[in-house]
């Protein structure tokens, strides 16, 4: 197999993870949870989104997370911004990258922000203006990317479009999110390979839900073609607030059980995140929703 010889993995779980938590969970276990995966060798990690609480309440306490973490040199802290009233919090909070987001889907892009695609992804235009004269980098997420729960499947080329309008706004990487988790690799191949006619393959990033079991099947599938970059969340956390039913992020420990299986580097500490997605998931309440953890857990009590 073609495969890269080394992988970066984007640590979801503070923002894309716990978004989706319906209790609230109090700032000082979010710091702690980034503390941890800083300490686990991630050199980047989403740490919340400055969004109305009112849509989002999770991540209210952003500015608090972000003023209390213990930051290391080389690790970028990133953050999800919605309009420039965001990115005026993330560069207040002194975030080292700023996401913004669109959607792949028409009827996803009305359902839940009542506008349309391009409508939306106007809105980020001085958005990235604004980061470009604060030397802030810019991560474009688009979601639906194979898939979409209200309009079924979803054409790669408007994935294509879609992403060359996010890269061409100023957004160095583009993360390609299956966000209710349907897709299946030779699907995962063909959406990457018509992203890849207008977004250089080494600026594309994968986003897979392992709702329908298949996201690390859909990773391998489009490693195979040049990404190495992915997505992932400890413990397996996450959803999607505005697609009933989609399960949580890939796993980290799950992603990083199969790299480290086929010889590729990371940077990444796997018995430290096995900690982690302990830890979170005590805080939680209930067991980390990753096979490896669990399988390992087994075996620790038989």
């Amino acid at each position: 197999m073609n495969l890269p010889r080394k992988v970066k993995i984007v640590e979801m779980g503070p923002r894309d993870g716990l978004q989706n938590e319906r209790e609230i969970i109090p700032a000082p276990i979010k710091i702690e949870l980034i503390n941890k995966l800083t300490l686990n060798g991630f050199a980047f990690i989403e740490v919340g989104s400055f969004v109305s609480p009112k849509w989002i309440p999770q991540m209210a306490d952003t500015e608090d997370v972000m003023a209390g973490i213990r930051r290391k040199s080389g690790v970028v802290y990133s953050v999800l911004v919605p309009n420039m009233k965001g990115f005026e919090g993330a560069l207040l909070a002194n975030a080292g990258e700023i996401a913004i987001f669109g959607a792949a889907s028409e009827k996803f892009s009305k359902k839940n922000i009542n506008c349309t695609i391009d409508e939306s992804l106007a809105r980020f235009e001085p958005v990235c203006e604004a980061a470009r004269l604060h030397n802030i980098p810019v991560r474009g997420y688009v979601s639906t990317v194979l898939d979409c729960p209200y309009q079924g499947v979803v054409q790669a080329s408007e994935t294509a479009r879609v992403s060359k309008l996010l890269f061409d706004m100023g957004c160095h990487e583009i993360s390609l999110g299956d966000t209710i988790g349907r897709g299946t690799p030779r699907r995962a191949q063909e959406m990457i390979n018509a992203v890849a006619a207008h977004v250089p393959i080494e600026r594309i990033a994968i986003h897979f839900h392992d709702t329908y079991g298949q996201a690390l099947a859909n990773i391998l599938a489009c490693m195979e073609l040049g990404v190495a970059v992915i997505d992932s969340s400890v413990a397996g956390l996450g959803g999607c607030p505005y697609a009933r039913g989609a399960s949580g992020n890939v796993a980290t420990e799950d992603v990083l059980y199969m790299l480290r299986g086929l010889g590729i580097e990371t940077g990444v500490d796997f018995e430290g995140v096995l900690e982690t997605a302990n830890f979170i998931s005590c805080e939680l309440g209930r067991p980390p929703a990753s096979k490896v953890a669990r399988a390992l857990a087994t075996v620790e009590t038989a």
